[in-house]
């Protein structure tokens, strides 16, 4: 199982000019991860917000919310925390978790992305150091820029994620989010809109 607290936020429409051009900016680092382009395949489960299933690129992903951290703040912006442990299925055959078997099923919603990332490390004195995406790192924390699309309608979301051990979790995501949000220009990032991904379901599926 890997572990990770996690904040994010949801905003309707395209991704804004500003937030695109602050997350390139070499003061973050130069290990700005080239766009990733793929569509996730998530069960939408009513009335749920502790558990996400999606099916993604031939494997199953689980998340489980294991905790609450509460609200966070970084100057105007504010969002909710949270702990969240997840499990990985994969199937060598490639004849398991492949969308085309519940397509046309209602209760899956299909959610294009296009996801632009950064990488941390959070070092001994909690300072954060820019590494590349694929590093494996012991206590760290990803920043992520998604573009989202659910049918013909646009969503962007800003996330982060961070690992380590137990009772350094929330002090890795801080401590990025701290330094990250020092050059932030782009819309105000409010706590209503901040959730996980079952939560945004609840809006966004067909139905709901």
């Amino acid at each position: 199982m890997l572990t990770s607290a996690e904040l994010r936020w949801f905003s309707r429409g395209t991704l804004p000019v500003e937030v695109s051009h602050w997350f390139a900016l070499e003061g973050l680092g130069d290990c700005l991860a080239p766009p990733e382009q793929r569509e996730d395949v998530y069960l939408y489960t009513e009335g749920c917000e502790y558990l996400g299933i999606k099916l993604r690129q031939g494997r199953l992903e689980i998340k489980w919310r294991q905790a609450e951290f509460g609200n966070v703040r970084f100057g105007l912006l504010e969002g909710k925390a949270e702990k969240w442990g997840k499990w990985l299925c994969e199937d060598p055959t490639e004849q398991s978790f492949q969308p085309a078997s519940v397509s046309g099923q209602k209760v899956w919603v299909g959610v294009r992305k296009v996801r632009s990332q950064r990488q941390y490390q959070v070092l001994p004195d909690a300072s954060p150091r820019a590494v590349p995406i694929d590093e494996l790192l012991d206590q760290g924390c990803s920043v992520e820029i998604t573009q989202l699309q659910v049918g013909s309608n646009d969503w962007w979301s800003l996330a982060f994620e961070a690992i380590g051990k137990d009772d350094r979790l929330m002090a890795n995501l801080q401590s990025v989010a701290n330094w990250v949000f020092k050059s932030y220009r782009g819309p105000q990032l409010l706590l209503e809109n901040s959730y996980a991904y079952p939560s945004w379901l609840s809006v966004v599926a067909p139905g709901s």
